[in-house]
Protein backbone atom coordinates (compact mmCIF):
# COMPACT_ATOMS: atom_id res chain seq x y z
CA UNK A 1 0.00 0.00 0.00
CA UNK A 2 1.58 3.26 -0.84
CA UNK A 3 2.11 5.76 2.17
CA UNK A 4 2.36 9.28 1.86
CA UNK A 5 4.74 11.24 4.96
CA UNK A 6 3.60 14.64 6.13
CA UNK A 7 6.76 16.79 7.62
CA UNK A 8 5.86 19.79 9.56
CA UNK A 9 8.00 21.89 11.70
CA UNK A 10 7.71 24.20 13.89
CA UNK A 11 9.37 28.07 13.44
CA UNK A 12 12.90 28.95 14.89
CA UNK A 13 13.00 27.93 18.47
CA UNK A 14 13.03 31.18 20.84
CA UNK A 15 15.53 31.93 23.97
CA UNK A 16 14.20 28.33 25.88
CA UNK A 17 12.00 26.63 23.24
CA UNK A 18 13.09 23.90 21.09
CA UNK A 19 12.24 22.94 17.65
CA UNK A 20 9.25 20.11 17.23
CA UNK A 21 9.56 17.98 14.46
CA UNK A 22 6.38 16.10 13.72
CA UNK A 23 6.38 12.98 10.95
CA UNK A 24 2.92 11.77 10.58
CA UNK A 25 2.76 8.54 7.93
CA UNK A 26 -0.79 7.74 6.35
CA UNK A 27 -1.55 4.50 4.26
CA UNK A 28 -3.19 5.99 1.21
CA UNK A 29 -5.26 3.65 -1.03
CA UNK A 30 -5.91 4.43 -4.53
CA UNK A 31 -9.25 5.52 -5.44
CA UNK A 32 -11.51 2.74 -7.13
CA UNK A 33 -13.22 4.52 -10.40
CA UNK A 34 -16.80 4.97 -10.46
CA UNK A 35 -18.82 3.07 -12.77
CA UNK A 36 -20.96 4.80 -14.70
CA UNK A 37 -24.32 3.24 -15.59
CA UNK A 38 -24.07 -0.06 -17.83
CA UNK A 39 -20.44 -0.36 -16.57
CA UNK A 40 -18.56 -2.08 -13.78
CA UNK A 41 -16.02 -0.73 -11.36
CA UNK A 42 -12.16 -1.37 -11.96
CA UNK A 43 -12.56 -2.86 -8.94
CA UNK A 44 -14.96 -5.58 -10.28
CA UNK A 45 -14.41 -5.85 -14.18
CA UNK A 46 -11.35 -8.41 -13.60
CA UNK A 47 -12.50 -11.74 -15.11
CA UNK A 48 -10.02 -12.95 -11.92
CA UNK A 49 -11.03 -10.70 -9.08
CA UNK A 50 -12.83 -12.02 -6.37
CA UNK A 51 -16.50 -11.75 -6.18
CA UNK A 52 -18.26 -8.62 -4.76
CA UNK A 53 -20.96 -9.29 -1.75
CA UNK A 54 -23.65 -6.46 -2.81
CA UNK A 55 -24.28 -3.95 -1.29
CA UNK A 56 -27.52 -4.06 0.16
CA UNK A 57 -26.66 -7.41 2.02
CA UNK A 58 -23.15 -6.18 3.40
CA UNK A 59 -25.52 -2.96 4.91
CA UNK A 60 -27.76 -5.44 6.10
CA UNK A 61 -24.82 -7.14 7.89
CA UNK A 62 -23.46 -3.81 9.03
CA UNK A 63 -27.32 -2.73 10.72
CA UNK A 64 -27.21 -5.61 12.53
CA UNK A 65 -23.46 -5.25 13.69
CA UNK A 66 -24.20 -1.75 14.66
CA UNK A 67 -27.06 -3.45 16.83
CA UNK A 68 -24.98 -5.42 18.91
CA UNK A 69 -22.35 -2.55 19.61
CA UNK A 70 -24.92 -0.24 20.79
CA UNK A 71 -26.71 -3.14 22.82
CA UNK A 72 -22.55 -4.17 24.00
CA UNK A 73 -22.47 -0.41 24.90
CA UNK A 74 -19.48 -0.05 22.68
CA UNK A 75 -20.88 2.86 21.30
CA UNK A 76 -23.99 5.20 22.94
CA UNK A 77 -26.23 5.81 20.08
CA UNK A 78 -26.49 6.64 16.31
CA UNK A 79 -24.54 9.70 16.31
CA UNK A 80 -21.90 7.58 17.65
CA UNK A 81 -21.93 5.27 14.90
CA UNK A 82 -22.04 8.25 12.78
CA UNK A 83 -18.98 10.05 14.33
CA UNK A 84 -16.83 6.86 13.84
CA UNK A 85 -18.32 5.84 10.33
CA UNK A 86 -17.66 9.10 9.02
CA UNK A 87 -21.29 9.30 7.51
CA UNK A 88 -24.43 11.52 8.84
CA UNK A 89 -26.54 10.29 11.54
CA UNK A 90 -29.25 10.29 8.87
CA UNK A 91 -27.20 7.42 6.92
CA UNK A 92 -27.08 5.49 9.82
CA UNK A 93 -30.94 6.31 10.66
CA UNK A 94 -31.21 4.78 6.69
CA UNK A 95 -29.07 2.02 7.37
CA UNK A 96 -30.12 0.86 11.10
CA UNK A 97 -34.12 0.91 9.55
CA UNK A 98 -33.06 -2.12 7.90
CA UNK A 99 -33.99 -3.96 11.19
CA UNK A 100 -37.14 -3.18 10.77
CA UNK A 101 -37.98 -5.30 8.27
CA UNK A 102 -39.18 -8.93 9.18
CA UNK A 103 -36.81 -11.30 10.13
CA UNK A 104 -37.68 -13.97 7.19
CA UNK A 105 -37.02 -10.90 4.52
CA UNK A 106 -33.40 -9.70 6.53
CA UNK A 107 -32.44 -13.58 6.38
CA UNK A 108 -33.49 -13.44 2.39
CA UNK A 109 -31.48 -10.25 1.81
CA UNK A 110 -28.74 -11.73 3.80
CA UNK A 111 -28.00 -15.61 2.73
CA UNK A 112 -30.11 -15.29 -0.68
CA UNK A 113 -28.77 -15.51 -4.23
CA UNK A 114 -27.18 -12.61 -4.52
CA UNK A 115 -27.12 -11.81 -8.08
CA UNK A 116 -30.99 -11.89 -7.63
CA UNK A 117 -30.45 -9.46 -4.09
CA UNK A 118 -27.35 -7.43 -5.82
CA UNK A 119 -30.27 -6.12 -8.26
CA UNK A 120 -32.75 -4.62 -5.81
CA UNK A 121 -32.40 -0.97 -5.20
CA UNK A 122 -31.53 0.07 -1.91
CA UNK A 123 -34.26 2.74 -1.52
CA UNK A 124 -36.92 0.33 -2.98
CA UNK A 125 -35.83 -2.16 0.44
CA UNK A 126 -35.96 1.17 2.52
CA UNK A 127 -39.50 2.33 1.34
CA UNK A 128 -40.51 -1.82 2.48
CA UNK A 129 -39.19 -1.21 5.81
CA UNK A 130 -41.09 2.13 6.43
CA UNK A 131 -44.58 -0.68 6.54
CA UNK A 132 -45.06 -1.71 9.68
CA UNK A 133 -46.92 -4.48 9.32
CA UNK A 134 -44.65 -7.45 8.68
CA UNK A 135 -47.50 -9.10 6.26
CA UNK A 136 -47.34 -6.31 3.93
CA UNK A 137 -43.61 -5.68 4.11
CA UNK A 138 -43.72 -9.37 2.59
CA UNK A 139 -46.28 -8.48 0.56
CA UNK A 140 -44.23 -5.73 -0.85
CA UNK A 141 -41.26 -7.66 -1.19
CA UNK A 142 -42.53 -10.56 -2.80
CA UNK A 143 -43.88 -7.60 -5.52
CA UNK A 144 -40.45 -6.64 -5.60
CA UNK A 145 -38.21 -9.88 -6.69
CA UNK A 146 -41.24 -10.78 -9.18
CA UNK A 147 -40.05 -6.93 -10.77
CA UNK A 148 -36.75 -7.51 -10.49
CA UNK A 149 -36.57 -11.43 -11.84
CA UNK A 150 -38.79 -10.21 -15.31
CA UNK A 151 -36.57 -7.71 -16.17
Amino acid sequence: MPVKELTTAAPEPREHHHAIQVVITLPVRPRRRESRKGEQADAVSDAGSRSRIPRTPRLMALAIKFQEMIERGEVVDYADLARLGYVTRARITQIMNMLNLAPDIQEEILFADFLAIGNVPERRIRSISQLVCWTYQRRAWTQLQRGISVT
